[in-house]
């Protein structure tokens, strides 16, 4: 078998050529695995024809991450590949690791042998072997929920207003009137109101079909909307009454990564 290499996928074993990829900006990558490793530990890269993939609950299953990335995003990338390839990844121990990067920086992963090799290539390439773990997937349909609200917003407006709920309340409300969207927390320790006019500055685009209110948990879009945000300018909030939350961020060559929030119960 030389000349073969053993990779793990689908959580079995087979034997294929060295897998490579590579991302040209290693600060941005750095703010894609900052952003999955809010909610998830533990999940499978999965590298397609069309690009790279990664779908995945969080612990509480109250959650959900979607990250699609083109070939066209990457400088590097398989050629053509005879069937999907599964990279089990500790995002803790990666994302440690990309603490590292510098500006200017390129990430890539080499995968082979039971191992990903992580390469930061600036003025010199620095390389880490990290193992590749048997992670269980499931297959995990999009969720079919219609929404009745999308809001464009500025991404840096959104982090500011969900931190500013942090500090009053354990959960937020969304709240889409005619003339805006509002973000609502309310407890012993105060009330909070934030407006996003519907011609206002901080808003880009507002399809709203019918008034809508849902409720959410501070403790998952906190954590989401603090790292996130630095991935794009603007951030898509989709949702209905009762239902969840969807929040999307644009990547650079077609890419994105979603996030679907359960709603809490009034």
């Amino acid at each position: 078998m030389s000349g073969d290499k053993f990779l793990n996928h689908n959580s079995e074993c087979i034997f294929m050529s060295e897998i490579k990829i590579t991302y040209p900006d290693a600060k941005e990558w750095t703010h894609i695995i900052e952003s999955i490793a809010v909610l998830i530990e533990e999940a499978s890269f999965t590298i397609t024809n069309e690009g790279l993939k990664l779908r995945a609950l969080d612990s509480s299953r109250t959650a959900m991450i979607d990250l699609f990335m083109p070939k066209e995003a990457f400088e590097e990338y398989p050629e053509e590949l005879s069937e999907e390839v599964k990279i089990g990844i500790n995002f803790d121990d990666f994302k440690k690791l990309l603490k590292r990067v510098k500006k200017g920086d390129k990430v890539g992963l080499v995968v082979s042998e039971g191992k990903v090799k992580v390469k930061l290539i600036g003025k010199a390439t620095r390389t880490v072997a990290l193992p590749l773990i048997d992670v269980v997937t499931e297959q995990l349909p999009t969720p079919k929920v219609v929404l009745t609200v999308t809001a464009k917003v500025a991404s840096d407006a959104l982090k500011e207003a969900v931190k500013d709920a942090d500090v009053i309340a354990d959960s937020v409300k969304f709240d889409a009137r005619d003339d805006g969207l509002y973000i609502i927390a309310m407890s012993d320790r105060g009330d909070l109101e934030v407006k996003f006019e519907r011609e206002g500055e901080a808003m880009f685009e507002y399809d709203f079909k019918e008034p809508a209110s849902a409720k959410y948990s501070l403790d998952y879009l906190t954590d989401i909307v603090s790292k996130a945000y630095k991935i794009s300018d603007i951030a898509t909030i989709e949702f209905a009454s009762a239902k969840p939350l969807v929040l999307t961020f644009e990547i650079p060559m077609g890419g994105r990564l979603t996030y679907y929030v359960a709603p809490m119960l009034e």
